[in-house]
């Protein structure tokens, strides 16, 4: 998992993982690094977000919780945070996670992706010392979009 920020404080950006993911285009794709696991176009459109913020990025996943983009997802899977039948990740194994990964050390923490994503997100940074962000919350999925593709233009 990420390791404690090299420096004190700094931004980290979480995004969520998406439902569409490489082995619906390529079923014998393996093991993916997740950067590279989830491949829709809002998890595409927030990857660049994240890689051009000035600081670290994780991905929110509903099965696996925060996974380093190099971090290894094994294959595919069907979980959400909006289903709850789906199985997904607890609130009590992402808060743990936030600790053991060291997520907690980041000044700021700006949270992308829909409304059960940005609950899990507050939910685990509950009580922790970063600030917590949503900048593009509430907003319907086409404008959110089109706005982080032009924060990610400038």
């Amino acid at each position: 998992m990420l390791p404690p920020p090299e420096r004190s404080g700094g931004l980290l950006v979480i995004i969520p993982c998406g439902i569409k993911k490489i082995w619906d285009k390529d079923p014998d794709a393996g093991p993916t690094a997740a950067a590279k696991a989830y491949i829709g176009p809002p998890f595409v459109v927030n990857r660049a977000y994240a890689e051009q913020a000035d600081g670290d990025w994780v991905v929110l996943s509903a099965k696996y919780g925060f996974l380093r983009p190099t971090d290894i997802v094994l294959g595919p899977y069907n979980t959400t945070f909006k289903r709850k039948s789906s199985n997904s990740i607890g609130i009590a194994a992402l808060r743990e996670q936030v600790e053991r990964m060291g997520l907690d050390g980041y000044d700021e923490v700006v949270g992308l992706g829909g409304t059960e994503y940005r609950e899990a997100i507050a939910a685990a940074f509950a009580g922790t010392h970063p600030r917590v962000s949503f900048p593009f919350a509430n907003l319907p999925i086409g404008i959110a979009m089109g706005r982080i593709k032009r924060a990610t233009a400038q």
